[in-house]
């Protein structure tokens, strides 16, 4: 099963979504802003992402310059911060069985698809 990582309000996130819609694959929307991964969870997608904790951060949002730019920060503390701020998570993330990919550009989700 596709699962895809989405918030609403963002135009790439919902240019993703279209693209997971028109594979004619059977999916499911997190909307992860209400539905907010557990740690667990973000630990298992950082993991199917090949990347750090860090690499997943939305830095130029407010909260992150406000709140945590320029501090030294364990992977732990970083996981905590987007658990605690979901709107720090990029996206959309697409999860398609042991892969997953942060689209952007949207593009790169038909890799996995």
């Amino acid at each position: 099963m596709i699962t895809i990582y989405h918030n609403n309000r963002c135009s790439k996130s919902r240019s993703g979504l279209e693209i997971v819609e028109n594979s004619g694959k059977p999916f499911e929307v997190k909307k992860y802003l209400e539905d907010v991964p557990s740690e667990e969870e973000l630990k298992n997608i950082i993991s199917l992402l090949k990347i750090e904790p860090i690499e997943l951060v939305r830095k130029n949002e407010v909260i992150w310059k406000e709140n945590y730019k320029g501090k030294v920060l364990s992977d732990a503390e970083i996981i905590s911060a987007m658990i605690q701020n979901p709107k720090l998570i990029e996206r959309p993330i697409v999860v398609n069985g042991n892969q997953a990919i942060i689209g952007r550009p949207q593009e790169k989700i038909l890799e996995i698809l």
